[in-house]
């Protein structure tokens, strides 16, 4: 069975999340080891300990919001929240030492019970579950690129670059919002999202951000034009949305539909702000696709793309590109060449 794009991602981040975790505790391992125990023996006695731990908590943290359970948690104050997972954290821990314990018991001659080292070990595993914990919840809140883009100032000094939007704005907000209150609302804005999420990591996109019931997504030139999943990206989201369509009825007694923009051009990307800083995109390009997103609306158009996109990117040969009237775009001085796009 072929692994979907998300599922590699997460399979990834647990890859190298076990491999962090496996390097960090085999060096606490060789830092805390007695004077008769040798660096190899403080090695693998570290490696298996961070199997033993690591792993459960690395896989509750990859399904976290696919297990009922865990997203009826996360509705709890991030203080209880987090209460709840680092009590979680800790009985895996302690019992991982014991059970680490047993198994290397013929190597190290340790036993299972409270000694120093037993206890030292239980603080460290806290301190780094409670770290990682944290660097899970910011990559999850900013997104896994944006944090890294942050961490290493790729953007410190703003950078012209290439790059491909796609707009995707829920239909009937208002009226759904209306029927169903907020609080529904919101639970259907987020399996809505999930279900954009899924699309983008399928494409190869980043989520830059969610505005309302709206999500941008966004690609670097390379990504986005190669083989054309910018425009084949809206559909993907379609199926994706169709395909939890028993769901969506039953929840909320409809399936939501959207419309969508796409464009190309360069942007002007940087770090901004000073209290709360974000990687932001500045210029035409993304000015231009909002634009195009109320055309869309106006002249009834499900997906809508720049003619400046189609130049640059392969067209899927399962989608067909029909030509609309030049759009006028306020504040451009040039018409826009604009275009429907549907499955062939």
């Amino acid at each position: 069975m072929q692994l979907s794009r998300r599922s590699h991602r997460e399979w990834r981040i647990f890859f190298w999340f076990n491999l962090a975790a496996a390097v960090i505790s085999a060096w606490f391992s060789i830092a805390i080891r007695s004077p008769n125990s040798s660096i190899a023996t403080a090695i693998i006695v570290g490696v298996l300990t961070s199997l033993i731990i690591a792993t459960p908590i690395g896989l509750i943290e990859l399904k976290r919001y696919r297990i009922p359970i865990l997203r009826r948690l996360r509705r709890l104050p991030l203080p209880a929240f987090f209460a709840v997972k680092v009590a979680f954290y800790v009985v895996v821990i302690v019992g991982g030492l014991m059970l680490s314990r047993l198994i290397t018991h013929p190597l190290t001659g340790d036993r299972p019970d409270a000694d120093t080292v037993f206890r030292r070990s239980i603080v460290f595993s806290i301190f780094m579950s409670i770290a990682a914990n944290v660097i899970l919840e910011m990559g999850g809140l900013l997104g896994y690129g944006t944090l890294k883009n942050l961490v290493t100032g790729r953007y410190v000094q703003p950078r012209r670059e290439q790059r491909a939007f796609l707009l995707i704005d829920l239909k009937d907000s208002t009226g759904t919002a209306e029927r169903l209150g907020p609080l529904r609302f919101h639970e259907l804005l987020n399996d809505f999202f999930r279900d954009i999420a899924d699309a983008a990591l399928e494409c190869g996109a980043e989520i830059h951000k969610y505005v309302g019931d709206e999500a941008i997504l966004t690609w670097s030139g390379a990504d986005a034009l190669g083989d054309g999943e910018c425009l084949s990206c809206p559909f993907v989201a379609q199926d994706f949305i169709e395909a939890n369509r028993p769901r969506y009825l039953a929840r909320f007694g409809a399936v939501p539909e959207f419309r969508a923009a796409s464009h190309y051009g360069e942007i002007v990307t940087g770090e901004i702000g000073e209290v709360r800083r974000e990687i932001a995109y500045v210029g035409d390009t993304l000015n231009v696709a909002a634009r195009l997103l109320e055309a869309a609306k106006k002249l009834g158009r499900d997906v809508l793309v720049s003619t400046d996109l189609l130049e640059h990117a392969a067209l899927p040969p399962e989608f067909r590109a029909e030509k609309l009237p030049t759009l006028t775009v306020r504040g451009r001085a040039a018409p826009l060449g604009i275009a429907t796009l549907a499955r062939a």
